[in-house]
């Protein structure tokens, strides 16, 4: 339980950290883009890093919009050991583009939207489930603990484990 509430409080700071500093870049400035409110938060070096390793800079900074199911540090550091590493080599690099591109929906689903949903079609091409118990929203098997951090071209939600495509 202490696992979970220290879990919990992270990612909550994160999200305010995130949010405070989306809205001081809203007076007269453009919001960032998903990527760079990743890469600002602190809290998803290893999405940042895994991004770029496959080569989807481009892509998340592009138009959009996009909704991005983020996996924290925390939640790429539950994959067996050397998961990350295996995937961050040059010729694991589809691999590691399905499962990024299973993160993300095609348009700017906020909260309140995906509550609604029983299922996404991801970019990857495969849906995702989504379940609502009580105050718990679940991406098949990660929990969803911070929502709407909103971006110039989407909108992310940080869930605590990585899902992985069949």
């Amino acid at each position: 339980m202490t696992k979970y509430l220290l879990m919990m409080t992270t990612a909550l700071f994160a999200l305010f950290a995130t949010v405070s500093t989306a809205t001081a870049h809203d007076h007269g400035m453009k919001k960032d883009d998903i990527v760079d409110i990743a890469a600002s938060n602190g809290s998803f070096n290893t999405l940042v890093a895994a991004v770029k390793a496959a080569g989807l800079v481009d892509t998340l900074k592009g138009e959009g919009p996009f909704t991005v199911f983020a996996p924290t540090d925390e939640a790429f550091a539950k994959l067996p050991e050397g998961t990350v590493e295996m995937l961050l080599q040059p010729e694991n690099k589809d691999k590691l583009v399905a499962i990024l591109t299973y993160h993300v929906v095609a348009g700017k689903v906020m909260a309140a939207d995906v509550v609604k949903l029983d299922s996404a079609t991801t970019v990857q091409g495969q849906d995702v489930d989504i379940k609502v118990m009580g105050d718990t929203v679940m991406v098949n098997q990660a929990n969803v603990v911070a929502t709407d951090v909103v971006g110039k071209n989407g909108v992310v939600h940080v869930i605590d484990q990585v899902i992985l495509p069949n």
